[in-house]
């Protein structure tokens, strides 16, 4: 466990503990709770995870649709559950799932999150690619971190009525921390926040803690966190920049902000983060 990874806890025992209180975290799915107890088996059985899938029916066209987008590259397509579960893995599908679940615990009824839903994607997308080319995390952990890593912003817009300022502002700063600005204004962050998300749904600790530190790019340099999770954290940079790029644009605060100590800690020189990139963005386009 990082080191690091002791701030939040102590956070929740502090004065902030109301704060925390009254922003309303979504309790972990029971169809989840089922999900995660067969994956703790010894060897969990494909059927049985199916079967907990196949109790909800949205879910399982849901499930089947992911694992059948152009993103998996399937030359076969899943005909059920248990098939896409065969093709794909059971981590992945857990990862999908997951995700999924996520969206219907926090999706606004009148589609207003749609944008943010399909940002998550993408960067979990990305998040895949650059993990399975440096090797640096399993594609589930790095799926699962894509789409949770801003999972505490919908739930500070809920809370805040000026949340949406606070985005504007935290989104043009050039010089401060993304978290620091929300600090300043709400006492809290959205990555604080996601990491309590992801503690409380039964998420890998690697995904909690990287979630925490997302925007935290000193940890680049901390040998005392853990390697995978400043792993994490940096490739989440790399990511940012290949989102930003493939909507057309060309600065990018996070990456002026944490683009030199990402690419030191995965031990890449410039013109190389430069030809992932392009390999990222192409994999992109491929899709449609």
């Amino acid at each position: 466990m990082p080191t690091a990874a002791a701030r939040p806890i102590a956070q929740e025992s502090s004065v902030e503990d109301a704060l925390l209180r009254s922003i309303r975290i979504p309790p972990r799915p029971s169809l989840l709770v089922d999900l995660q107890r067969e994956l703790a088996e010894e060897d969990p059985s494909p059927r049985r995870i199916a079967r907990i899938i196949g109790n909800d029916v949205g879910m399982s066209g849901a499930l089947l649709k992911l694992a059948n987008s152009p993103f998996f590259g399937a030359t076969r397509k899943a005909k059920s559950v248990e098939q896409a579960i065969n093709f794909l893995g059971i981590n992945q599908c857990a990862a999908l799932l997951t995700g999924l679940l996520a969206r219907q615990a926090i999706d606004g009824k009148d589609g207003a999150l749609n944008q943010f839903w399909d940002t998550s994607a993408r960067r979990a997308q990305a998040l895949v690619f650059i993990s399975r080319r440096l090797r640096i995390a399993p594609p589930d952990i790095s799926h699962t971190f894509g789409l949770f890593c801003d999972i505490g912003v919908p739930l500070l817009l809920d809370r805040f009525a000026d949340y949406a300022d606070t985005l504007a502002i935290a989104s043009s700063d050039g010089q401060r921390s993304f978290t620091a600005i929300e600090d300043d204004r709400h006492a809290t962050n959205h990555a604080a926040i996601g990491c309590l998300l992801a503690r409380n749904w039964g998420l890998s600790p690697d995904v909690s803690w990287a979630i925490l530190h997302h925007h935290d790019y000193a940890v680049l340099d901390d040998e005392s966190t853990d390697d995978a999770i400043r792993s994490l954290v940096a490739a989440s940079v790399l990511a940012e920049r290949g989102i930003v790029r493939y909507h057309g644009n060309g600065a990018s605060l996070e990456w002026d902000k944490g683009g030199e100590p990402a690419c030191r800690h995965l031990g890449l020189e410039v013109d190389e983060a430069e030809d992932l990139l392009d390999e990222l963005h192409e994999t992109f386009h491929n899709e449609h």
